[in-house]
């Protein structure tokens, strides 16, 4: 159902270099580029995450309540995506582990302070 997400950003060079690595961990390759930012993507028909500056040319901010949830393969790979995060300047909201029965999750904030979510069903 979902096509694609977007965040916002006050500094495009600094959020390219976050998510082009973020999300090099799960495969994802730009998608697109324009003046305004970049998507990427694992695969043409899959949903794409963009990181871009506002079109009203205000302001990036964050949304109280606001999150991207990312799909992880596995649990491994949320917590690669949790400490690779952290490695690049990103700020945890919860660290890696079970939240529910068959519910594994990570939570963690962006250079701009988007929050994010990296999970995996493990039953």
């Amino acid at each position: 159902m979902i096509g694609y997400t977007c965040v916002g950003t006050n500094n495009l060079d600094k959020a390219v270099a976050f998510y082009g690595e973020l999300l090099g961990v799960m495969g994802a390759q730009v998608a697109f580029k324009s003046d305004r930012g970049i998507g990427w993507g694992t695969a043409p028909d899959k949903p794409m995450f963009a990181v871009l500056t506002p079109f009203d040319k205000q302001k990036a901010s964050v949304g109280n309540g606001n999150m991207v949830a990312l799909a992880a393969a596995n649990p491994d790979q949320v917590n690669a995506l949790h400490k690779k995060c952290i490695e690049l300047g990103g700020t945890c909201e919860g660290p890696p582990g079970a939240r529910s029965d068959g519910f594994y999750a990570a939570y963690f904030r962006d250079l701009d302070g988007n929050k994010l979510a990296a999970f995996c069903m493990t039953k």
